[in-house]
């Protein structure tokens, strides 16, 4: 009876496994995208910004977790604040820090953004407590039409970051973002119904003008305003970069002080509370055809010399989907989409954070309600990572700490497998693959694919590898991940466990299972 049981599960694995050859090139080709360090940066919703970031000492954990991928790649995430709430925020002087105001919380939206904030001086005093070396991009009100309040809320960043503390941290102000998701205001309420790409240039040039002078931005000066900001794109015929090129945006004297677009994506909504499908989002094609979607509004863009990014961005827009966006599987959908970015000439990309919401790679301070419901909590949470923070940790070991290094996406003959070389000086270093098959709680057997290497230069070619892998129980698993046998589940964010690693030669190839990553490196 044993035997038979052994025989019928070696049968079902063998059925279960399948076999790919990657061809990987051992110099980079010609034209290979340049990777940043930062590519997998954050963009933050200002309401909650003191949370994040801490008031009269710093947010250890948060810290923490920056720190983490600074350590890494030598250099920490870019942050961008400000989002739906920049919207919404007015500046006082007597405010030390902030005061909102919040809607009612509800099951589909249990931490919903403020409908009001009011800021002080103090409130952006507190980017100091960043990690050393960090760019921020900070966004001012817009979607209101209170110029005073784009300037003085201009004013004030400037002089934070004039602050000897944020000097001697060297945390610089990149950009100021004026208003978020302009093409949206005709349908929020903000602007008429008819409003128009002109009309936003028109405008953004009037407040632009008032910005840079209390901000301070001129040709000569570091910080610069990115543009743009859209929550999609119509190619050319609304809000798009086309569109308000054509309007003559870049013209203008702010304009020519403009050196980045951004636009914002998400691969669906909750909004109405609409679940999607894990599998849905784990899936190669459909990351590859949201983003390039922006493929013209890239090239429009870097046609005008300027820089493209992906300001905001995440899973299911309306703080995520439960069961998807707070899941392993989520994870490696984040690992795989900000890894294609670079490879249609998008530079950096911005997943979006909000205390409490769904999709966070980081929930930075204590939660008292179900971020899945609203419901209460029996006892609250404290800061943690979710799995998607593995994403950035992997995907930072890929790029490596020269700041110079190159990637490009291998051909990779299967719908659920997506790999990538990466180079540094111009020699293969280290390939990663990514097996999007989402093996869930439910699942009867999972599957493994056999990964033989090639290589498009036998000249040159690594006998030894090095293989480091991001274990996932299950892809709808929310916690419990491991990269190379360490967890980033701890209460101070910092890794724990002893580094597990394995060593092959590359002519036995390697597995790599369903939900799963695997790091090559090449010895």
């Amino acid at each position: 009876m044993q035997l038979c049981y052994k025989l019928e599960y070696l049968l079902a694995l063998a059925h279960l496994a399948s076999a790919l050859t990657a061809t990987i090139p051992t110099v980079a080709p010609s034209g290979a995208p340049v990777i940043s360090p930062s590519l997998i940066s954050l963009s933050l919703e200002q309401d909650r910004w003191t949370d994040w970031s801490g008031t009269t000492s710093r947010n250890e954990f948060f810290f923490n977790t920056l720190d983490n991928l600074k350590q890494i790649t030598g250099k920490p995430p870019h942050i961008r604040i400000g989002a739906n709430s920049e919207d919404h925020t007015d500046f006082n002087s007597n405010v030390q820090f902030a005061q909102d105001i919040f809607p009612a919380a509800s099951a589909t939206v249990p931490y919903p953004e403020a409908t009001n904030i009011t800021v002080g001086n103090s409130y952006y005093l507190t980017a100091r407590f960043l990690p050393p070396g960090t760019h921020v991009t900070w966004g001012v009100n817009f979607g209101q039409n209170n110029i005073t309040a784009a300037f003085l809320e201009a004013r004030s960043i400037k002089d934070a970051f004039n602050s000897p503390a944020l000097k001697s941290a060297g945390i610089v102000l990149d950009f100021i973002e004026i208003g978020n998701e302009p093409d949206l205001y005709r349908n929020n309420g903000l602007r008429s119904s008819s409003y128009n790409s002109t009309q936003y240039t028109q405008e953004w040039i009037r407040f632009a003008n008032n910005v840079s002078a209390a901000a301070g931005i001129s040709a000569t000066s570091h910080t610069k305003f990115i543009g743009a900001s859209f929550a999609g794109s119509s190619h050319g015929a609304g809000f798009s970069p086309q569109a308000i090129f054509s309007a003559g945006i870049l013209d203008s004297a702010p304009g020519k002080l403009m050196s980045t677009i951004s636009q914002h994506r998400y691969s669906g909504s909750f909004c109405s509370g609409s679940e999607g499908l894990l599998q849905d989002l784990m899936t190669k094609a459909t990351i590859r055809g949201n983003l390039s979607t922006f493929s013209p509004d890239i090239a429009a863009t870097r046609q005008r010399g300027l820089d493209y990014v992906l300001g905001e961005t995440n899973s299911y827009a309306c703080h995520g989907a439960p069961g998807v966006s707070n899941t392993a599987g989520a994870a490696l959908w984040t690992l795989d989409y900000a890894l294609f970015a670079p490879q249609i000439g998008i530079s950096r990309v911005f997943f979006h954070e909000g205390v409490g919401f769904k999709y966070n790679l980081i929930q930075p301070a204590t939660l008292t309600r179900s971020t899945l419901d609203g419901s209460s909590l029996p006892t609250p949470l404290p800061p943690h990572v979710q799995p998607q923070y593995y994403a950035a940790v992997v995907a930072a070991e890929a790029i490596g700490s020269t700041g110079l290094s190159q990637a490009v996406e291998l051909s990779v003959d299967d719908p659920t497998v997506s790999g990538y070389a990466f180079f540094e000086g111009g020699k293969l270093v280290r390939a990663l693959f990514v097996n999007f098959k989402a093996f869930l709680a439910s699942s009867a057997a999972r599957g493994v694919v056999h990964i033989s290497l090639g290589f498009a230069e036998t000249s040159t070619r690594a006998s030894n590898i090095t293989i480091k892998r991001l274990a996932i129980e299950h892809a709808d698993d929310t916690s419990g991940l491991a990269w190379g046998g360490q967890s980033y589940e701890t209460p101070n964010g910092r890794k724990s466990g002893t580094l597990i690693t394995t060593t092959g030669s590359v002519q036995s190839g390697f597995d790599i299972h369903d939900t799963e990553a695997v790091l090559i490196t090449f010895d």
